[in-house]
């Protein structure tokens, strides 16, 4: 059962979020668009098949090394397009302004909204803007909504996923959660790490040309043992990933180690969990290793039909439970 109150924990992608959504909204909204629980919704019209998604970001502080609210709002939503197989075209922007904001720091954001964009090849359609009250520090919070258009004959989704496929990831885990827990304990001068805070679409795009994919999600809340949870729990299958083939940078791993978080539940915004045929997943990595955002991209582990659930093989060799957690580590990191 869900709780009386709703608590920080409701919105960190862990097993509180699950249940205000199942026990909650899916009671009031369920439709067959809905009710996959994806990053986004396909819809068939006659001019296609079209994609939308929606997001909000409350990330505290605004500013964090290597990105900010602004870029992390385009980038959250045009990557949550491109796992769906979609080419993001148009973005909508809402923005509820905290009374008492600077205005040199409202445009330090747009200008971080209009470059990332321009990046991402998507162009800001519509807009909205709101001022609340003023209280305690300056605060911005974004919604965005994204569309863009799924070619007909790509077709994606868990009820793909077979045992023996292989487990793809393109770079590094953790590190945006780590950047975000810097820029609060105000350590940021004496750490190289950054956020991968960064629009996926082109290499996605490369990715589904190469051809053999099942499914792909982007770990952000909750990180990449949450994400694989969601996969389980809708497969009915095992998902093995191997210690050793993850990718982890030693200055996350210390930090992680300092905060005491698991990098494995930590929040990513540049990383995409690719499930795909065995056979294709060594071209898959060798796509991914050609372009900057998969330069570290390897195959991490495999789909197994049995045990079920998701497991961590040990640099000793044992298998070690990775369940999704029942709420987060750090809160407000997107």
């Amino acid at each position: 059962m869900i709780e009386d109150r709703v608590v920080l924990g409701h919105g960190a992608g862990g097993r509180k979020m699950h249940r205000l959504i199942r026990q909650l909204f899916l009671r009031y909204f369920a439709n067959p668009a809905l009710e996959p629980l994806a990053d986004g919704a396909i819809i068939d019209t006659d001019a296609g098949r079209l994609c939308v998604t929606t997001d909000s970001y409350v990330v505290q502080p605004l500013f964090f090394p290597g990105g900010d609210i602004g870029r992390l709002a385009v980038t959250g939503t045009v990557n949550d397009l491109a796992v769906m197989g979609a080419v993001p075209q148009v973005l909508t922007l809402g923005m509820i302004i905290r009374e008492g904001l600077r205005v040199d720091v409202l445009e330090r954001i747009c200008q971080s909204i209009a470059a990332t964009a321009q990046e991402a090849g998507v162009t800001i359609a519509a807009g909205d803007t709101k001022v609340i009250e003023g209280g305690s520090g300056e605060e911005l919070y974004i919604n965005t909504t994204g569309i863009g258009f799924v070619d007909r004959k790509i077709r994606l989704g868990p009820e793909f996923v077979r045992s023996g496929d292989a487990i793809l990831l393109n770079g590094g885990i953790g590190e945006h959660e780590a950047a975000v827990g810097i820029a609060r304990s105000g350590y940021g001068s004496k750490t190289r790490i950054q956020s991968d805070c960064v629009p996926l679409n082109r290499l996605v795009a490369k990715v589904l040309a190469v051809g053999g994919v099942r499914v792909m999600r982007d770990p952000t809340r909750g990180g990449l043992a949450t994400t694989l949870n969601e996969f389980s729990e809708t497969t009915g299958l095992g998902f093995v990933i191997n210690e050793s083939a993850l990718c982890l940078r030693k200055e996350v791993k210390a930090l992680s180690a300092l905060l005491g978080l698991d990098p494995l539940y930590m929040a990513n915004e540049g990383k995409v969990v690719i499930i795909a045929a065995a056979e294709a997943a060594p071209r898959i990595v060798r796509c991914m290793r050609r372009l900057p955002t998969g330069k570290a991209a390897g195959l991490i582990g495999e789909v197994v039909r049995s045990p079920q659930g998701v497991w961590l093989r040990t640099r000793l060799g044992s298998l070690r439970p990775l369940m999704m957690l029942e709420g987060e580590q750090l809160p407000r990191i997107c």
